[in-house]
């Protein structure tokens, strides 16, 4: 089967479409016949050997994070699936291989595709899906009233938690280019702030929290618009040291590493009277079902950008790294 592998960490020259045996289904596994794969700034990340010290991979390895296709064959411990069935998931920690005309995925991270989308709408998902979800629903803790600040809302991750947040009955804040105010505006954002124009932190005041998906000036910006007590999730800043307990299941050694890292960032929250937790989100086969269920019930609707053939997938890579792109960047690996 054709695969984007990955064979050293560097630019965008080190991983290419190669042949490779086709993966075997274990016992608790679905194998996918993979139709179109999402990507997301952790895989360029992750080629570029940013999160080795989160996740470092056995090279050669077959790169992707978010698939939807249909289920080839199933292991015989399965059975919430059967062959043809149409499936999309997140791949595993530490496994990746989405990037593949077949894909073997556990069923715990296996759900069922929406029914009204087709495979590119559906691949956008998992990722950037559970990612909010869990950001607005699990660390936020968000409920009908709750103020949440989103800059960065048309991008991947933004244009779900926008949606996700309205779902939750929040009351959204976030920043846009005047080329995303539209689209940022349609999905529920009560109140747009223009960055080209305007600096958030002069208009934004009292946020019960805010989902950080930039980094950088504008996280440690966030801590001045949240009010005391509330919390600051990011999932581009620095990882803190309940990210190695929760999120990575890790010992004492990452813990202090991660605790040495971002000490002046828990320093300048710890100042503002708020918490600041980084989000290293994971695989739910579960809460996929519950994103289904909502794009179904007409809830949530996926922004696709561009889509590309897998015979163009380095070119789809440059135009996600770009940071042109609003909403998900989606490869088809077979018609």
């Amino acid at each position: 089967m054709r695969a984007l592998l990955l064979t050293r960490y560097g630019g965008p020259d080190v991983a290419e479409l190669h042949d490779v045996p086709r993966p075997e289904a274990g016992p608790d596994d679905v194998l996918v016949r993979v139709r179109a794969a999402g990507l997301n700034p952790v895989d360029f990340k992750t080629r570029q050997g940013m999160l080795k010290p989160v996740q470092r991979y056995s090279l050669p390895v077959v790169m992707g994070n978010e698939l939807a296709g249909t289920v080839e064959a199933c292991g015989r411990g399965v059975t919430r699936f059967a062959a043809g069935d149409r499936v999309f998931a997140r791949m595993p920690k530490g496994a990746m291989g989405a990037l593949a005309e077949y894909a073997a995925v556990p069923q715990d991270a296996l759900a069922h595709m929406p029914a009204t989308l087709d495979f590119a709408a559906a691949a956008g998902i998992p990722l950037a899906g559970l990612t909010a979800l869990q950001a607005l629903r699990d660390e936020l803790k968000l409920m009908p009233g709750s103020r949440v600040f989103i800059p960065g809302g048309a991008g991947g991750v933004g244009t779900f938690a926008i949606q996700i947040a309205k779902w939750l009955g929040a009351e959204v804040t976030t920043t846009a280019s005047p080329r995303g105010r539209a689209l940022v505006e349609r999905l529920g954002a009560d109140t747009v702030i223009d960055y080209t124009a305007q600096r958030f932190e002069d208009h934004v005041r009292d946020m019960d929290g805010a989902f950080d998906l930039l980094g950088g000036e504008t996280l440690e910006k966030c801590f001045g618009v949240v009010k005391r007590g509330g919390t600051v999730v990011s999932v581009a800043g620095m990882p803190e040291p309940l990210t190695a307990r929760k999120d990575l299941g890790r010992g004492p050694l990452l813990t202090a590493l991660f605790w040495i890292a971002s000490y002046r960032l828990r320093a300048q929250a710890a100042k503002n009277g708020v918490t600041y937790r980084y989000l290293f989100m994971h695989p739910s086969g579960a809460e996929l079902a519950e994103l289904a269920a909502l794009v179904d019930d007409g809830k949530l609707a996926p922004v696709i950008d561009r889509t590309f053939p897998f015979a163009e997938v380095a070119q789809a890579f440059a135009y996600l790294e770009s940071g042109r792109a609003k909403g998900k960047v989606v490869v088809n690996i077979q018609d």
